[in-house]
Formats: C-alpha cells, structure tokens, sequence
C-alpha cells in the first residue's frame, strides 16, 4: 500500500508541475485588476490560466493514468480521459435532474455542483483507468470481436467501471455532502475553535473535493455566514450592519500566514530533505510550487507533491492550517480574498475597511515559517517520509513494486546487455517470432553474450538493423527489453545465474500432417535465411497448390500473430510448432489470410485453420511457402511426417463445406 501511494505521488507530478504557471498567470491578472489596470490584456492572461486550473481534475485523471500504467503508454491517458468524462456527465446538475426525475433543476442536491471540476473524482478515474491498463491492454478477444483487444479494450472498460462507479456516487456523494453542510453550520457557532476546525477539515478534505461543502457554509451564504461576500462587499457592507469588523474575514484570515509564509518554508524543507543527487530537480519544483503559493495562493502544485508519497505530512500541514485559523480569529485579525490567501489578495485587501489589524498576518506568517520549516523537517526525518526527491531510486523499490525476474526478464535483460544496452539500443520492435531492433552501430552488438542465453540465432541486417531469433514467445521477451528501456526494470549484468535454455530434446515421437497441398521441400530451400539456416529450429515447408491451410499437429493454438500471417501450436507433449504463411508476408497486415480459429482453441490434425489468397501474395511479389518449424525441438528425424494427409484433410473439409452449405 505503502508503494502504491508513492507511485501515486509520483504520478501527480506530471500534471502538478503544470500549475505553477496558470496560477502566476491569473495571480497577475488579479493583481492588475486590483489597482485597477482591466483591460483585454488582464482578461487574456486570466482566461489563460484559469483554462488550466479550472480543469485540475482532469489533468489528474488524464497524469495519474499514464503515471499509473504499468509502460506509460499514451493510451491510458486516454482511458484516463474517458474515465473522467463519464462521472463529469452523468453526475452534472442537468444529468441529474433527469435521472431522478425532478420537476426543476434547483431540487438538484448542491453536492453535484462540485461535479465540474472535483479532483476526488479526477483522481479515481485516473487510478481506475490505471488499472483497466495495466489488467486488460494484453487481452486478445475472439476473431470477431479482435479489433476490441488489447489497448482498445481499455478505455471500454474504463468507462464501464466508472460507470458502476458513478451510480454509487449518485446515492452516495449527496448523503456526505449533506453531513458536511451539517457539520460546519455546528462548529460555525464554536466561536475562533470553530474556525480553526474549519481550517483543519478544509485541508484534509481536499484530496476528496468535498471541502467545497464546507466553503459553502462559511464562505457563501448557505449558513448566513457568507464571509467572502460580506469582505468584498466592504464599504457598502458596513452600511447595512452586515460586516462586521474584527470578525468578518475571519474564515480567510488564518489562510494568508500559511499561503504565504507557511506552505513555502515547509517546500524549503523538503528540499532540504532531499537526496544530494536529486536536489536540483526538487528546487525547480519547489521553487515554482512556494512562489505560487506565495504570490497567488494556488497551494495544489505543493501539496500534491506530498500528499500522497507522505500523507503524514500533509497531516500535519492541516492541523497547522486550524491553528492559524483559530489564533488569527481569537485576535480579530482579518483579512479577505477574492481568488485565494496569496500577496496578491493580501495586497489589494489592506484598503478593505474591513479589514483588521492585517498587518499582523506577516507576523503571524513569520511566526509559521518557521513553524512549517521545523516541523516539516523533524517530520521527514523521524518518520523516514518519501517526500519529492527521497523516495528510492531505480532498482531500491520496495518489493512489492519491484517487478518479478522471470526467465523473459532474464532473457531480455541478457539479449539488450549484448546489444550494447542504452547506449546502443535505439527501436525495440518484434514479429511472430523474432525480435527486430535498430541500433546505433551493430559494430558494437556483442554476437557471443546473444548466443549464450540459448536463442537460436541471429541476423545483422545492415549497420543499424539486426534481428534476434527467440520463437513465439518473442512478445514477452520485448515487452521486457521495452522495460528495461524505459528504466522501470534493472539489468542483470551483475548477477550471476545459468543462462536461460529456450530449446528442449522432446523424446516422444509426434506425427504431423503436411499443412497444404502442394510439393513438400526441406527447410533448408527456404528463401529466407532465419528459416533456412534453421536458427528458429528445424522442420520443413509445403509449396502450395491450393488456398486452404490445415493444421499440421493436434494442439493447442498457443498465438495468433496480429497480421494473421503465422500461428503457434502446442502439442500435448509440450512440443511447439510455428506455422508460418508465406516469406515476409508480415508486410501484408493481413490481408491474405482468413483465419477459422481463436488462441486457446484445441485444434485436430488435419483442420481447416487459414485460406491463403494466393494471387494477392503472387501480385505482392511474396513467396507461397507455407512453413512448419519445431521451434523446441533439435530432432526432425523423430517426427513423422504423413505426406498424404493434406490431400485427405483436403476432401472431408470439402465434404463438410459442402454439406453445411446445402443446409
């Protein structure tokens, strides 16, 4: 749990990091407004940072999902995205006017008005969509519905689960909207303690989006408190008896020491905190996220950065948070704001005439300077929190994010040292059966260390390009290599284990069929020489004089490669067969092959599996051959090969075509 969370926090870096230039942005808009500079320019400058904060919750959902993905692929971003919209939507006032059937919109529960923009429900969704990735990207579907498999599948089961997700929120979020509301009118009347339990709760609801229930009792004026309206009102206020000096302000008032002073010493403090290496980095970003605190009080690019990998931290923040609330509304020192607690709400604030005694607010922001500074470090320190630029390194996970070393892991863990590693490796792609790699200099690829982990071969294409011969498992070993790619996986150079045996000798004796009709040749007269030169294994292939293809064992269809072209079958006795359709027919995408059968189908010898459009290959200048290699098996002689039975699985397939065609 205690990883997931800091995986979470390192995630909403990516859309943190965003925030600090909108809030400056609408910080000098503000400002300018305030000394009465409006004009296009103040509106451009607002609008260009508000289009960013006014969406906070989905830049979580869209970050977190990308973040959260187990390769950060662009496609869960995507789902993240969907993910969000789907709550956002349904759960509007408008939507759910509908779905309950109210008469008007104004029966609408108000806790569906935190709906546009409720970082709560960012966050889930992005968490959500996360998972849908990480547990459905590799998923194939039947034939019929394959275009849906994989990374298609994923945004479709994230707008599912928020679907279920919304429901529950239907019922459930204006319940706890309702007894927050109800909680705040009670410690409305607690005097300064109240506001200080307001200032606690207002912090620690955040990561929800339900502090907005709360700022409604004693910001606006659902409780009759309305402390934001009634500041700004000021002068005119006063005449009516509504503003009250010493005490109207008093719910922002205590906000200005911790925006301003507080939060940014507490990001001094994690900075300091930090690993001597990875200290520069943590400047940038604290210096960025304390400065907007400071001049226009957005505390989101901060806080996110610890409230999560460090939840005990931003604790703490809260509970500092109540107690400034509470000293500066035992001592009647008010201030107000109309965007947030920053200099530039403080500033225009000191010719409010309701203002009280604000010039104490700096003293009181010393004060908690030093406050946040020497809390925050003892707390970092004692309690060995990960905040920004603490949290372990590549290859010091803690075990239950460290990915497990199967032999894939080591096999691509070998296969990339030998190609050079980082340093080298430049594109990592596959097909059925080989992994196909661009490099920098394949002068620089050591053949030796490739040929001992067991893989039956290699090819050097040109000065860039090579190939590796793994089998049909080749999926697995890229996925790997990507990981170690992209850093999320170390290198086992330093470890000395046996190298992984992809062959096995099968002893027991399996007898096949010839997949086609036609002249059966030995492999070794294949055009291509990864087959030629048997480095995927031994076996044989059948010029084909007609269309249909069958299987040449009874097995297990084990994988269908994506462009129909090739099929790996397993046997009872573990003896895996590759039937590949054609030389270079992955160029094709498909096009040539129709295809009867679905991976983990059993399969008998003899059975119709492919109909191959010959005349395209021909037009496509692509060889017909269609091959069968043992890819684990080093012993062709014990397999017996029946050079008749193509012939005969090609008459009762035509008698079973015809009889279900007369039906």
């Amino acid at each position: 749990m205690k990883a997931y969370m800091q995986r979470m926090g390192r995630s909403l870096m990516l859309p943190v990091a965003v925030l600090p230039a909108a809030s400056l942005l609408v910080g000098i808009a503000n400002w300018l407004v305030g000394v009465g500079i409006s004009n296009v320019g103040t509106t451009f400058l607002m609008n260009a940072g508000l289009a960013i904060l006014n969406h906070l919750a989905l830049l979580f959902a869209v970050g977190l999902a990308l973040g959260m993905s187990k390769d950060k692929d662009g496609s869960a971003a995507l789902a993240g995205l969907v993910a969000y919209l789907i709550p956002q939507t349904v759960l509007s006032a408008d939507s759910v006017q509908g779905l309950l059937q109210l008469g008007d919109i104004t029966e609408v529960n108000p806790a569906f008005n935190t709906m546009d923009n409720n970082v709560f429900v960012g966050i889930v969704a992005g968490l959500v969509a996360a998972a849908m990735y990480n547990r459905f990207s590799q998923v194939k579907l039947p034939m019929a519905l394959s275009f849906f498999s994989g990374k298609r599948l994923v945004p479709i089961m994230s707008a599912l689960s928020m679907l279920v997700i919304s429901v529950v929120l239907l019922f459930i979020w204006p319940s706890v909207y309702d007894v927050l509301v109800s909680f705040g009118r009670g410690i409305s009347q607690l005097g300064f303690v109240g506001a200080g339990l307001y200032g606690f709760f207002n912090r620690l609801l955040i990561p929800t989006g339900l502090h907005h229930a709360l700022n409604s009792v004693f910001w606006f004026d659902v409780a009759g408190i309305n402390d934001i309206g009634n500041f700004l009102a000021g002068q005119q206020a006063l005449d009516s008896g509504t503003a009250v000096i010493g005490q109207t302000g008093m719910y922002q008032a205590g906000f200005f020491p911790v925006m301003m002073f507080g939060l940014p010493a507490g990001a001094f403090a994690i900075y300091q905190s930090a690993r001597p290496e990875k200290k520069k980095q943590v400047a940038s970003l604290m210096l960025a996220a304390g400065f907007a605190a400071f001049f226009t009080g957005v505390t989101e690019p901060l806080e996110f950065s610890f409230m999560f990998v460090a939840w005990p931290l931003y604790v703490i923040h809260a509970i500092f948070t109540g107690i400034s609330l509470a000293i500066s509304a035992f001592f009647h020192w008010t201030a107000g704001f109309a965007f947030s607690a920053g200099f530039v709400d403080y500033f225009l604030s000191l010719k409010n005439p309701v203002a009280n005694q604000p010039l104490m607010l700096i003293l009181q922001g010393i004060v908690f300077a030093l406050i946040y500074y020497f809390g925050f470090r003892f707390a970092i320190s004692k309690f060995n929190l990960m905040t920004p630029g603490r949290e372990a390194s590549l290859g010091e996970e803690t075990p239950d994010l460290a990915p497990s070393e199967n032999d894939f892991t080591h096999l691509a863990s070998k296969i990339y040292e030998g190609l050079g590693g980082s340093e080298n490796v430049a594109v990592i792609d596959n097909c059925t059966t080989r992994l196909r790699l661009q490099v920098q200099d394949t002068g620089m690829i050591d053949a030796d260390k490739i040929k001992q982990t067991g893989v039956p071969g290699m090819k050097i294409i040109d000065k860039t390009n090579v190939q590796v011969i793994v089998g049909t498992q080749v999926q697995f070993v890229a996925d790997e290599m990507l990981r170690l790619q992209q850093g999320q996986i170390t290198p086992v150079s330093k470890k000395k284990e046996e190298p992984v045996e992809v062959k096995e000798l099968l002893d027991q004796e399996v007898v096949i069929y010839a997949p086609s009709k036609g002249e059966i040749v030995p492999i070794t007269e294949v055009a291509d020489p990864v087959f030629s030169e048997k480095m995927m294994g031994d076996g044989y292939a059948v010029i084909p004089q007609t269309a249909e293809v069958f299987t040449p064992v009874a097995g297990t269809i084990i994988n269908i490669f994506s462009t129909k072209h090739a099929v790996g079958i397993k046997t009872e006795n573990g003896t895996e067969v590759l039937l590949h359709m054609g030389i270079n027919t992955v160029e094709l995408k498909g096009e040539p092959f129709t295809l009867f059968i679905n991976e983990g189908q059993k399969v008998a010898r003899g059975q119709l599996i492919a109909v191959v459009d010959l005349e395209m290959l021909e037009k496509a200048g692509k060889k017909s051959d269609i091959l069968v290699v043992f890819t684990n098996s080093q012993e062709i002689d014990k397999l017996q090969l029946d050079k008749r039975s193509a012939v005969q699985a090609n008459e009762v397939v035509g008698q079973i075509v015809k009889k279900t065609n007369e039906q």
